[in-house]
């Protein structure tokens, strides 16, 4: 995502009023609120990434529950 916006100072113009035309400009394009809702969004795993996981998930917790039952691990 990229959206640029551009600002021309005026000839009379103050440095202070530029920047607050920018701020006012920068707001009414909705950038910052998008990003903002992108902040935290993680994509999704890949099938095959997911199914890994779940796959070395379920062995461990058979090796886990093996050598819990042959006392190795208390508990």
């Amino acid at each position: 995502m990229k959206t640029n916006v551009e600002v021309q100072k005026n000839i009379n113009e103050t440095p202070v009023s530029l920047i607050r035309r920018f701020s006012r400009r920068v707001k009414g394009s909705n950038i910052l609120q998008k990003v903002r809702g992108n902040r935290f969004y993680l994509r999704k795993d890949n099938h095959l990434k997911s199914k890994t996981n779940a796959l070395n998930r379920i062995t461990k917790s058979k090796e886990y529950e093996h050598l819990k039952k042959l006392g190795k691990i208390p508990g």
